[in-house]
Parts: structure tokens; C-alpha cells; sequence
């Protein structure tokens, strides 16, 4: 019989059956969480809650980008007629310019710039691609090529290979075969790739030249034939983990990255794996966490702001490691949502600021000034653009302006080179209200 002291709270049985050998020191448990935590019915359901909650979150900022872009690439080859002058969409396999600028009315693109007519193209290498670009005469542009991580693994422009025409063939993994003498080869390491582009436009410029040059870009397939079609997502499930079955989906088109074998190993314990999502077997507890931590995925994603790789410059978020995101996926899924198609910061740089010199939330019904001692020193263009903070879309105002820049008309800066702007609700005036 055992004896129980009648003050003990919880108590644990176990029988031990000794093979042999001694214990050569003492574990002080009072400072091991882990051996004074008791294995009793409460601990378990909170542990199985913490469990489902830290992986479903994880799982969220790992996995969002892959189902963004498997969304973003459908629609991107869904050309709506007629088409806006300001949409890049083209079929697939093809590629798609924009002939306006930017504007409020444009909702495919968050946080888009009003500087660059856009050209999009999504490509399914099922053999390679022939990407051809022509001589723009030192005029700025830059192509990037994404893989389905909204990864950028190459650029093609200015910056990078020159304004002379050029070609260049994208070639799927594991491919195998002779390509063309005469052009460069880029690998990609995901069967289906996102061409994003950009063409620089001056306000007020004769747009007709620029309709040409656009019209030099091509792409095709090495063979010359059309390619495969994408076949359509699976219908999103009406349910509480809806993004676990779209990542399950979209994880069979596109393998796990040996790096993150181990990581994407842990998901099994939410039903998650390279078979599919299947939670039926986990615990009420371990569901509960995991629908808690969607709800705070999002959040996960954004903080990343504030992170290692970012930096805070008079008040400026100034964000990096946009062109190797390593291990850092928080950021990978922010870029990845509200900055879909963000350049690394070899290419350009996107100070980013939600306050005041106060620390206050920027407000619609406030009146703010910035004042650049003297413009910024960059190789191509400079521009400061106002977003929605909701939806990250630009703001319609009367004087249809989006952004302040180099070559915003009547530009005003002052005899020390300093360049004031004010921003604000009501049509400004005195000398700085060309700004």
C-alpha cells in the first residue's frame, strides 16, 4: 500500500524496471521547467493547443507565399475584355503590358508605383523559354524572374545586363538539352516562373514610342510549339483550415525544397504533409490552436518590418535580404502579399513609414510635411507615392496626382536643394503647392 500525503496536488504512478547502472549527479528540477511540469489531462490539452497554435503559424508565413502565387499566376492569365489600359494581364506563355500608368482604379497590383508602365508574364516550363529584349536606348527597365516561392532568382535590365537587345532562355529543373549559342541561360529552380517587369515613363512624354518598344519583348518556347495549360486550383474547402488544403494542393506541383525537409517534417503533428491535409485525427485542443494561430499568421508576417532585416532611419522602415530571403520566411510571405513582386535592394530600395514624426499613425484627416534636405542619389529614378494602408492601393484625390517625383510637373525645389512636399486632404497653397 501507498501512502499519499493529504496536501499533495497531483501525483504520478509509474513503474520502473531496472536494467542497471547509477545516477553520477542530481538534476535540480525547480530550475528545469520541463521535469517539474506534470503530465496530467490540463498540461496535455494546453501543450497539444501550444503545439497546433506555433506550427499552424509557422506553417502559415512558410507555405503563404506558394499559395499566393499559384493564385496569382491564374489570375494573372485571366485577361479580362476589354482590357484596361492599365492591366499587364496576357494569356500564358505570353507577355503583358500595361499602356497607362498606374492609377486607384488599378486593384490587381498593392503598392504598385506610378513611374513604370508594368509587363507581366507567366510562364509553364514544361521545356525552356526564349525571353528576347530589345535595344532601349539606355531608357531604364528591369525584368525580374520569380519562382513560385516569390523568389527572385534573376534580373534582366539596366542594372544588371545592359539596355542593348538581348536574349535570354529560362530553363526549368533538371532539363536537359542543346540551347541557343547566342543566348544567355538562366536556371530556375520551380517548373513554373513569373516574369515581372518594368518600363520607365516621364509624365507628359510621347507614350507612342514606348507602345513600340514594348512590343519587342517576347517570349517563347525553345521548341516553338505552344505550351501546357494550368489546370485550374481546387476549390478552396468551406472551412476553418481552407489554407492548409490550398497548401496541401499546391505542394504537389511544386516539391519541398530540400532545406526545409526537416521543418516541413514537424507539420505531420497538424495533418500536414507531402500527401495532403488531413486533420481528422487531431485533438480538439490541437485544433483549437491551430485555428488561432491563422487568425495571428498575418500578424507573424508583418512584424517582420521590424526584424533583421530591417532597419528604422528617421522614422523610415528601410527593409533588405529582399533578394535572399534565406531562412527568413515572415518576410517572404509579407513581400509576397501586400508587396507582391517587390524588388531586392540591389535593384531598388522601399522605404516604408505608417507614422509621424510622433510615433502617430498617419491619418487622412491630418495635414504632413517631408522635407529632403536634397534629392535622393539613385542610378534611375526616385519617387514618393501615398497608399491606402488597408489595401495598399493609391489614393484618389482631384488633382490626380499618386506620387511626387523628378519629373512631377513644376516640380519645386528651393535654392538649397532642398525639396519640401506637403501632403494633405485639402488642395495645398503657397510656394511649395506645386509639391
Amino acid at each position: 500500500m501507498v501512502k499519499l500525503p493529504s496536501k499533495l496536488k497531483i501525483c504520478v504512478l509509474s513503474i520502473s524496471l531496472a536494467i542497471g547502472g547509477n545516477a553520477s549527479a542530481q538534476i535540480n528540477s525547480s530550475q528545469d521547467l520541463l521535469l517539474s511540469t506534470p503530465g496530467s489531462p490540463e498540461v496535455i490539452q494546453k501543450g497539444q493547443r501550444a503545439d497546433g497554435y506555433s506550427l499552424a503559424v509557422m506553417a502559415y508565413y512558410w507555405g503563404y507565399p506558394l499559395v499566393r502565387m499559384e493564385r496569382v499566376v491564374r489570375e494573372y492569365i485571366n485577361v479580362p475584355s476589354p482590357k484596361p489600359a492599365t492591366s499587364y494581364r496576357a494569356p500564358l506563355g505570353q507577355i503583358g503590358w500595361a499602356t497607362e500608368l498606374a492609377s486607384p482604379d488599378a486593384k490587381d497590383m498593392p503598392a504598385a508605383n506610378n513611374d513604370t508602365y508594368y509587363m507581366s508574364a507567366v510562364l509553364n516550363l514544361t521545356e525552356p523559354y526564349v525571353l528576347t529584349v530589345p535595344d532601349t536606348n539606355d531608357r531604364y527597365y528591369v525584368i525580374n524572374v520569380f519562382n513560385m516561392w516569390q523568389e527572385l532568382e534573376h534580373y534582366v535590365g539596366r542594372r544588371v545586363t545592359g539596355t542593348k537587345a538581348g536574349k535570354y532562355v529560362l530553363v526549368p529543373p533538371g532539363w536537359k538539352g542543346e540551347l541557343p549559342k547566342d543566348a544567355k541561360r538562366l536556371d530556375v529552380s520551380t517548373s513554373k516562373v513569373w516574369l515581372w517587369g518594368r518600363l520607365r515613363v516621364k509624365q507628359g512624354e510621347d507614350t507612342a514610342p514606348l507602345f513600340a518598344l514594348q512590343k519587342k519583348f517576347t517570349v517563347a518556347p525553345l521548341s516553338g510549339k505552344a505550351g501546357a495549360t494550368l489546370p485550374p486550383l481546387p476549390k478552396s474547402a468551406n472551412d476553418e483550415f481552407a489554407f492548409f488544403y490550398d497548401l496541401a494542393a499546391v505542394l504537389k506541383a511544386n516539391p519541398v525544397k530540400p532545406a526545409d525537409k526537416a521543418l516541413f517534417a514537424q507539420f505531420t503533428r497538424i495533418g500536414l504533409t507531402e500527401n495532403g491535409f488531413d486533420p481528422s485525427k487531431l485533438s480538439a485542443e490541437t485544433r483549437k490552436g491551430m485555428a488561432e494561430g491563422l487568425a495571428d499568421g498575418p500578424a507573424a508576417a508583418i512584424s517582420s518590418l521590424e526584424g533583421p532585416s530591417s532597419s528604422i532611419r528617421n522614422g523610415w522602415t528601410w527593409v533588405t535580404d529582399l533578394d535572399n530571403f534565406g531562412f527568413n520566411y515572415p518576410m517572404r510571405a509579407l513581400v509576397s502579399g501586400p508587396y507582391l513582386g517587390g524588388q531586392g535592394q540591389r535593384e531598388a530600395m522601399y522605404p516604408i513609414r505608417y507614422t509621424d514624426s510622433k510615433g502617430e499613425t498617419l491619418s487622412g484627416a491630418n495635414q504632413y510635411v517631408i522635407k529632403m534636405d536634397s534629392p535622393p542619389p539613385v542610378g534611375a529614378f526616385w519617387s514618393l507615392t501615398l497608399y491606402n494602408a488597408d489595401d495598399k492601393m493609391l489614393v484618389a484625390n482631384e488633382i490626380g496626382r499618386y506620387k511626387v517625383g523628378p519629373d512631377t510637373p513644376g516640380l519645386r525645389t528651393a535654392p538649397d536643394g532642398s525639396i519640401t512636399i506637403p501632403i494633405s486632404h485639402q488642395k495645398p497653397t503657397g510656394e511649395n503647392a506645386a509639391n
